[in-house]
């Protein structure tokens, strides 16, 4: 590899497309950093599968783009079978490069160095919470995805843990590569604030805004709704006057949760918004009085440092990779036990004294995480992994 010539790098950007989760929000950001700001180092041509007739995000649309027609299930079990055969029946796909990167759990078996982020193994932590295809498809594809990869990114200290104790992944083959808060998430204005408020806030009986804790992302039984639920009914009993917005594109497994808030009585206290649109996200978390994630397992946790930008305070698990996402500005509880959630909550909306602190406490601890940080440390995998096959050529 020439040093003074961009390295080509063939960029999956198939999760900007196809998707609405951290999973795009990860590969659209990180892409258009890469394009940029790094054009002058890497010469990137963005790949995906064209299944649905979905379209790149506008902030990409002026980016050099292949693409490849072929149906998801066809693109995925193909995917597979290339790895098992040791065949690179893609590689005749793909732009002319010298790198390709698989942003999500999938990649082609290929004669070029390759580069896998690796978001979570929930899959294998708890696979109750995932529907049989897909856990099927995964505990044969992840881990040769994972052996077949040059180089692994990890979004977490505990995918990469993940990844060491459950595949027994040399650590010096993953790089841990914190994601970025997107700068749209800031302290929103008084009007703003209101704006959300008159538009997603259940109604009192004197038909003002009710008060909000939140809960965002997408609708999985490992987000541990149930919990969050059981919570507020102490806090219902104690007296609190707050209901809780649950926010997001539904996901697998859903219905028994939406059965429990039935079950348990607050069907005037749970509220789901649904998918909310990017630009009400902000003044959503800002407007809330605390923002919980009682996850069970996060690969990362973008709502907690989202909501700490935001100026909201945060309560969220012990567990997982939590705790490096909010350091020491959140409250933290075990995720099973709905007593403790209920009281930490209780201490945030009681104590403004606290509450202040902690708003600015995250927004200080947030902005250590940012997308121009995530792009340079990957470009400079990209560098590190080509200029090292190069040398054993």
């Amino acid at each position: 590899m020439s040093l003074n010539q961009p390295l080509q790098v063939t960029f999956d950007a198939g999760p900007a497309v196809h998707q609405r989760a951290g999973l795009s929000r990860y590969t659209q950001q990180l892409a258009h950093q890469l394009v940029t700001h790094h054009a002058d180092e890497l010469d990137l041509t963005l790949f995906y599968n064209a299944h649905s007739g979905h379209q790149l995000p506008p902030a990409l649309q002026q980016a050099q783009v292949q693409t490849l027609a072929l149906g998801q299930y066809a693109w995925r079990l193909s995917v597979l079978a290339g790895q098992l055969l040791r065949v690179a029946n893609y590689e005749r796909h793909l732009p002319a490069g010298q790198l390709y990167h698989a942003t999500e759990h999938l990649l082609p078996y290929l004669h070029r160095p390759t580069v896998l982020t690796v978001h979570d193994l929930i899959f294998e932590r708890y696979p109750e919470h995932h529907k049989l295809t897909n856990r099927l498809f995964l505990a044969v594809g992840m881990r040769l995805f994972v052996r077949r990869a040059t180089r692994i990114i990890a979004v977490s200290q505990q995918t990469k843990r993940d990844l060491i104790d459950l595949y027994g992944t040399p650590a010096a083959k993953i790089q841990v590569i914190y994601q970025g808060i997107d700068s749209s998430f800031a302290p929103a204005t008084p009007a703003e604030l209101q704006r959300i408020r008159e538009t997603y806030a259940p109604r009192a009986l004197d038909g003002s805004p009710r008060p909000y804790l939140l809960m965002l992302g997408t609708l999985e039984p490992r987000k541990n709704h149930l919990t969050a639920m059981n919570a507020l009914v102490r806090l219902k009993a104690a007296g609190l006057p707050h209901a809780l917005l649950i926010a997001g594109g539904e996901g697998w497994l859903f219905e028994p949760i939406r059965q429990q808030v039935m079950a348990l009585g607050l069907h005037n206290d749970v509220h789901f918004t649904g998918y909310v649109p990017a630009e009400d996200l902000a003044a959503l978390y800002g407007g809330a009085a605390c923002v919980l994630q009682p996850s069970r397992y996060e690969g990362f946790g973008f709502p907690v440092l989202e909501a700490m930008a935001c100026g909201a305070p945060v309560v969220c698990s012990n567990v997982s990779s939590l705790p490096e996402a909010v350091g020491d500005a959140a409250l933290m509880v075990d995720p099973l036990d709905d007593e403790a959630l209920a009281a930490a909550v209780q201490r945030v909306v009681s104590d403004k004294q606290l509450a202040t602190a902690m708003r600015n406490r995250g927004n200080v601890h947030a902005a250590n995480f940012r997308w121009e940080r995530c792009a340079a440390e990957t470009a400079a995998i990209y560098r590190e992994v080509v200029l090292r096959c190069d040398s054993r050529m």
